[in-house]
């Protein structure tokens, strides 16, 4: 760990001012040395306020920077502005990083939603990507990005009260808004998950109903701003726990309990075609049930699903 980053890591830790002779007692460095590198880090934009007495990190709980997340901030990898969160967990993944490590962007400008669609990423919004490495057989890996969904929903009505329910196979909607989405990348080694990319871009203190009707976010539902970090943290917590002992039909059944669009008349579009019926279940590995007009039923693995 290098000096900038022990020093943010002790000020992040302490609720008072930290004098500068026990950052140079803890790091074994001068207090020239620790001034230095005080300086280095204010000029690249790090809250550190300088007193008398010391040194002192500003709180921030909206802050998206790594070294704000308690135990995940070996994992996550921060930054102001990329072009994807997928893109470069891609690259992570591909350079064995650590399962559960974390992609986050305070904005993206190239963010990608379902079928090539592009993702709306403007500030204040929660955008991240979850690198896993799960011990699951790739029939199973549908089920992730559902259990995504159901965890992150879960977590929207216990914390925030808004009525979150998802949407066949990615989205997270409030009545008829669509709050957030999820994408999944996966890469196999034979008949089982090598890497599964979970992408995530949920609403929360921007204004995407200004570009997009159908679209609603935190902030604007309850009235209030919401702290991105303490939502990312709570979600890693939930859905690493989950992902600890994966129970397969539990997702199925929880994914069951919580979604809009069993009962309805949907038209989905795949790869080759469109599949147009009504919606009447989920499969074990996540496929969409639907009966078709000559009363025969289709399940559809992947597609773009829309409530008619």
């Amino acid at each position: 760990m290098d000096p900038k980053h022990r020093i943010i890591t002790i000020l992040s830790q302490s609720d008072d001012v930290v004098s500068g002779e026990t950052l140079s007692s803890q790091l074994g460095i001068s207090r020239v040395s620790i001034w230095k590198h005080i300086q280095g880090l204010i000029q690249a934009g790090t809250p550190v306020v300088s007193s008398p007495k010391g040194y002192r990190l500003v709180r921030d709980p909206d802050r998206l920077s790594a070294w704000e997340w308690g135990g995940w901030q070996d994992r996550v990898h921060f930054f102001q502005e990329i072009p994807s969160t997928m893109d470069e967990a891609l690259a992570l993944a591909r350079r064995g990083c650590p399962d559960f490590s974390v992609v986050v962007a305070q904005r993206q400008t190239r963010g990608r939603g379902r079928m090539q669609r592009t993702w709306l990423s403007n500030q204040g919004g929660l955008y991240f990507t979850v690198v896993l490495r799960p011990r699951i057989a790739v029939m199973q890996a549908g089920l992730l990005n559902l259990a995504a969904a159901i965890d992150m929903a879960a977590l929207l009505r216990a914390a925030y009260q808004v009525d979150a329910r998802v949407k066949w196979p990615n989205d997270i909607l409030v009545g008829h808004q669509k709050i957030c989405g999820i994408l999944s990348q996966m890469e196999a080694e034979g008949d089982q998950v090598g890497y599964v990319n979970i992408g995530v871009g949920l609403n929360v203190n921007n204004a995407p109903e200004t570009e997009e009707p159908s679209a609603a976010s935190l902030k604007t539902l309850t009235g209030r701003p919401v702290p991105r970090r303490e939502i990312l943290v709570a979600f890693l917590n939930a859905f690493q726990q989950r992902l600890f002992n994966f129970d397969a039909a539990a997702v199925v059944e929880q994914w069951r309990a919580c979604n809009l669009t069993l009962g309805r008349r949907v038209r989905v579009a795949t790869l080759k075609a469109w599949v147009e019926g009504t919606a009447i279940d989920l499969d074990a590995q996540g496929g969409l049930v639907i009966r078709l007009a000559d009363g025969t039923c289709q399940t559809v693995i992947f597609g773009d699903c829309f409530h008619q």
